[in-house]
């Protein structure tokens, strides 16, 4: 437990580090420093996977966390590599959402209402997407693969949270309030990358939701008995 509180602690600042790189602009740096503190959650996902009795489950939200790496630094990229940068931040929603359909699949056989969870999902995720079509401008291949990406997360967080209801399982509540907090950096950044008007504040909101969700999804394998 000590050491696991350690590296959220080492990965917290190392991500507090990296927003202020980020913002003055030495993005290779800082894209270092980002890969580094989302190796701090795939190590705490990794020590905890390994007292998890459901192997399964335990490893698809590991792989799942090495996804969400992967995406990390591929997104950030699009500030280092400039003319491919929508090719890297297309890469990285690639990334993000596999590391999602895996905690999907994790969740999948824990709900006693699969059906209802992905209508519920599939609603809010069209709603939002309809509304962001609608008032931003957004390149078609975004809107393909954020039509893929949102439901896909939206969906999960759907099912996390009803789980969660029903089993009242400190894991299952864990992890249902890192989904939350995930899905709700995901909308900050699609707010503040295609509004028209980036605002640092709003950067440091985003960065700030997704990390802790990220910690909380990794640390929610901690209490999985």
């Amino acid at each position: 437990m000590t050491v696991i509180i350690l590296l959220a602690i080492v990965g917290m600042i190392l991500q507090g580090v990296f927003i202020t790189v980020e913002h003055k602009q030495k993005y290779l740096a800082a894209d270092i420093l980002k890969g580094c503190a989302a190796l701090m959650f795939v190590s705490i996902g990794c020590i905890c996977y390994q007292q998890v009795s459901h192997n399964s489950l335990g490893l698809k939200i590991f792989i799942g966390l090495i996804f969400g790496m992967i995406g990390d630094i591929l997104l950030n990229l699009r500030f280092v590599l400039k003319q491919n940068g929508q090719k890297a931040f297309l890469a990285g929603i690639l990334a993000f959402l596999i590391g999602h359909i895996l905690y999907l699949t994790a969740l999948i056989p824990l709900t006693d209402n699969l059906i209802l969870d992905i209508a519920i999902g599939a609603v809010l995720a069209a709603a939002l997407l309809t509304y962001i079509f609608k008032t931003m401008e957004v390149k078609m291949a975004f809107k393909i693969f954020g039509v893929f990406y949102l439901g896909a997360v939206i969906i999960m967080t759907v099912m996390a949270i009803n789980i969660a209801l029903v089993t009242a399982g400190t894991h299952d509540i864990i992890y249902a309030i890192g989904a939350v907090l995930f899905t709700a950096s995901d909308i900050v950044l699609i707010f503040n990358t295609f509004s028209g008007t980036t605002k640092f504040s709003l950067r440091i909101t985003n960065l700030s939701l997704y990390y802790i969700g990220q910690l909380l999804i990794a640390g929610s394998l901690f209490v999985l008995r």
